[in-house]
């Protein structure tokens, strides 16, 4: 599913990724947890290939088999769309726009139907019990709710992975339980895998795997 070999990061004289090996499997979910500053934000958006490693030798990130460093930026942006799905702390949901319409971006900018795409995007937020949120705007939700929404965002195009970054950190705590539970649950029905950056330590140790990060690798 994910391996990636020496990964390096350096941001002018700050070397912030230092060689990181790691190897992620089909339907896991691991947590990658450290101080601030270890790392972790970093590493994520790299295997996320929302950024770019810093060239080192034999440094190499293949996902699904793809050495997604040799694509150019178009085709780069297509694989990601396909394949990778993102939750951030902060929802990012479009303000102008109802959960569905916001949960439909994603499937828009692949080239789907609007008729398709609505109509996965219902199912999607009946499966996150938001049913009767279809037509609400963001601000028109409770944080958990939002939260919901961007899951259901993250999912529209059936994404092989789910990268998350401190995806309950904005949350209460029934909230931020409801939202551990629901990935694995979305593991459990979809085969999904989810690589999630946190320091919540109870989601941390509900994973089938910890990564501890400090000074920019993996311990």
């Amino acid at each position: 599913m994910i391996k990636a070999e020496n990964i390096h990061k350096s941001f002018g004289d700050l070397e912030v990724l230092k060689g990181v090996n790691l190897h992620i499997n089909k339907g896991e979910v691991v947590s990658i947890v450290g101080a601030s500053g270890a790392g972790k934000t970093t590493l994520l958006q790299i295997l996320g290939t929302l950024e770019r490693m810093t060239k080192n030798g034999n440094s190499r990130l293949l996902i699904n088999d793809v050495n997604v460093e040799l694509l150019n930026a178009r085709k780069l942006a297509r694989f990601r769309n396909r394949h990778i799905g993102f939750i951030f702390q902060f929802h990012q949901l479009l303000p102008e726009f109802t959960a569905v319409e916001n949960v439909c971006i994603p499937a828009y900018i692949a080239g789907k139907q609007r008729k398709e795409s609505e109509e996965r995007a219902r199912e999607l937020l009946d499966f996150l019990n938001l049913s009767h949120r279809y037509d609400h705007k963001p601000k028109e939700l409770s944080g958990g709710e939002q939260q919901r929404v961007a899951v259901a965002r993250a999912l529209i195009n059936n994404p092989d992975i789910i990268f998350a970054d401190e995806p309950s950190g904005n949350l209460d705590s029934e909230s931020a339980e409801n939202l551990h539970r629901l990935f694995f649950r979305l593991r459990d029905e979809f085969q999904q895998t989810f690589v999630i950056v946190t320091h919540n330590e109870e989601l941390a140790d509900m994973a089938d795997r910890k990564l501890v990060m400090v000074d920019g690798n993996i311990i």
